[in-house]
This record gives C-alpha cells, structure tokens and sequence, in this order.
C-alpha cells in the first residue's frame, strides 16, 4: 500500500511541475495561449514531451531551455532580460521616467516667471507671496475659450 501512495505522489508532482510548466509555454499554432489550455495537436505533444522530461528527472530550467532551443525564444512568455530584450523590459521605465520629467518642468515652468525674477532684481528686495500672485495674475494670459483638441482637429481639417 505504502508503494502504491509514493506512486500517486510522485504522479501528482509530475503533473503539478507540468501544469505549472505549460501555463508558462505559448502555443507556437496558437499564439495567444498556453499549451496547457490549446488543443492544437502541437500543444499536445508539447505537454506529453514536458511530462516525459519531468520523468526522466530534467529540471524545470533544463526544460525551459530545451523548449527555447527546439522552438525559439518566442515559445516562453517570459522573454530573458539581454541586450535585444533591455528596451521591452525598460521601456514602461524610460515612458514613467519621460512623463515625470515633463511633469517637472511644466511645474517649474508655471512657478518661475521671468518678470518676476527682473522684478526682483530691480528691486533688490524679494517680492512677497502676495505681491507674486498678483503679479502673475496679471502677466499670465487667460485661457483660450472654446478651443478644444476637437475643435483644433476640425480647423486643421477644415471642417
């Protein structure tokens, strides 16, 4: 009975690495889906070659690696981080990065005024908040009215 339970757990660790393994793998008929949830002929003996290299004792990375070379670097959901894959892996990075930067500036940019600063200069004395405000209030322009991105569009066209 005790060989017949080491049985069943060492089944159920195979299927369990397997599983895990195959929701890790693309479907190369399929594309868009594991092969643990294609039935593409492909997919199937994907899963079957998967099993049988888990019995004879592979590793996960070894059959990760066995995949990638036999299919190509595409088979695995995860591409490795090197230098072809470094823009995909840092670009939300570089995106985040760019729009902070931009975000900076334009808050710098609305705090700091030129007149302002001349302002200061001629009279040797820092202007107060208040007297700032009122001053940028008075050099900032008004927004435009009614000028939309849509309305922009439809001028440009020439609707």
């Amino acid at each position: 009975m005790e060989i017949k339970d080491d049985e069943v757990k060492k089944a159920q660790v195979v299927e369990t690495r397997a599983r895990n393994i195959s929701h890790n793998v693309r479907c190369t008929e399929c594309g868009s889906q594991s092969i643990e949830d294609s039935q593409a002929d492909i997919a199937i003996l994907l899963r079957k070659l998967i099993r049988d290299e888990i019995r004879a004792g592979k590793s996960d990375k070894e059959i990760y690696k066995k995949l990638e070379e036999d299919y190509g670097e595409t088979v695995l959901y995860a591409p490795k981080f090197d230098l072809q894959t470094a823009a995909l892996w840092l670009s939300p990075l570089l995106v985040a990065g760019a729009a902070g930067g931009m975000w900076a500036y334009n808050k710098h940019r609305q705090k700091t005024n030129v007149h302002i600063m001349a302002l200061n200069l001629v009279r040797g004395v820092p202007l107060t908040p208040k007297e700032k405000e009122t001053m940028l209030d008075l050099l900032t322009p008004p927004p435009p009215q009614g000028v939309t991105p849509s309305s922009l569009w439809s001028r440009w066209r020439g609707w």
